[in-house]
């Protein structure tokens, strides 16, 4: 099956490595379960858990965290409710931070770029709309699957989603 993140890919939970062959046993994602020893990957179309190299699915609630992160969602009480709230909040690994004031990993010289993601994701209408999914889902079916206006449609979402995200592992995304 292709998606968006490639064909079959899997994420390595341990090194948040993705490997885009699926879980077979002549796949990256197997031969990097034995070599390497880590052994629970997440399929990033599903959202789910395997255990390689054994090839069986985990079902373990525990896991629910991390599925979150993958995709955030917002009700739209918690959007309307994002400019008038100012709490912070703890990320798992027990900083505290404002939702919507997270760094962004600097890939590179982007900081030019973050610095104008930070920005568009402070526009409350712009924002809005890209926190609830719904909002542009119907958009995206009307494009073809490699359109890169889909696809920026798409992540410009996931980012938005990510910034505001009131549930991180760690301050930044």
């Amino acid at each position: 099956m292709d998606g968006i993140f490639g064909p079959c890919s899997y994420l390595d939970i341990i090194f948040s490595l993705a490997l885009h062959q699926g879980r077979g046993t002549n796949t990256h994602a197997h031969t990097h379960s034995v070599n390497e020893g880590h052994h629970v990957f997440l399929n990033l179309e599903t959202r789910r858990f395997y255990c390689l190299p054994d090839n069986y699915e985990i079902m373990d609630g525990s896991l629910e965290d991390i599925t979150y992160l993958l995709n955030p969602t917002f009700s739209k009480k918690q959007i309307c409710e994002l400019d008038s709230c100012c709490k912070m909040v703890r990320a798992i690994n027990g900083l505290t931070y404002y939702p919507g004031l997270v760094g962004l990993n600097n890939i590179k010289a982007n900081d030019y770029c973050n610095v104008v993601l930070q920005l568009l994701s402070h526009i409350s209408p712009l924002r809005d709309f890209f926190l609830c999914e719904a909002n542009y889902s119907g958009l995206l079916e009307l494009r073809p699957g490699g359109d890169p206006m889909r696809l920026l449609m798409q992540r410009f979402g996931e980012l938005m989603r990510k910034l505001w995200n009131p549930r991180h592992f760690k301050t930044h995304v």
